[in-house]
């Protein structure tokens, strides 16, 4: 499995660390990027300090110590002529978690200032999966045509709203579900939550 994970600067922390987490016992590599803003409410939500999407990495690798099979790439958020900046190169999916309006608005209307938005729009012209995880509330209408706009053009809108038939215990279980269902989306067999059975 190739991806592409990007972290754009909206609250939910815990959704993209736990995915993070979950990635790294999987085999395959991943391409990283996390915007400015991801990294100042990435600090905030965990109270740490992260200055870089290596910081993210290395914080996941030490809280969790999971046994990584994974190898990521980590690439600057501001390179848009990085290599997932282009659609000669390949990957299986990408995952924008957690996802901010802004972004979606950037995403829906095909603008590309950065390596997120451009790495999406590759996504969706090369019809690859596209997983928004946005993580906003309540929604007003300018962000659910947005939304709209960007599931019509192809993309996958996995909000940031966790259930709860698991019977959570801690706040990890809740961005395990989350994570889950993105492994899902993307042809994993996830173990992080039980399935529901009826």
């Amino acid at each position: 499995m190739k991806l592409v994970v990007g972290l754009a600067g909206a609250s939910g922390s815990i959704y993209a660390a736990r995915f993070l987490r979950a990635l790294s016992e999987l085999e395959g590599e991943t391409y990283i990027t996390a915007s400015p803003a991801a990294l100042r409410i990435f600090s905030e939500e965990y109270e740490t300090k992260v200055e870089t999407t290596e910081d993210i990495l290395s914080f996941v690798e030490t809280k969790w110590k999971p046994q990584t099979k994974h190898k990521f790439h980590v690439r600057n958020f501001f390179d848009i002529g990085s290599d997932i900046a282009s659609g000669s190169n390949t990957w299986d999916g990408m995952v924008v978690i957690p996802c901010s309006m802004k972004t979606v608005a950037s995403m829906s209307q095909g603008l590309t200032e950065n390596l997120i938005e451009r790495a999406a729009d590759v996504s969706l012209k090369e019809r690859r999966r596209l997983i928004v995880v946005p993580r906003e509330t309540p929604y007003n209408r300018i962000h659910l045509k947005n939304l709209l706009n960007l599931d019509e053009a192809g993309a996958i809108i996995l909000p940031a709203s966790p259930g709860f038939y698991q019977m959570p215990k801690t706040l990890d279980d809740l961005g395990d579900f989350i994570a889950g269902r993105i492994l899902g989306l993307l042809g994993v067999n996830q173990t992080l939550f039980p399935k529901w059975l009826g």
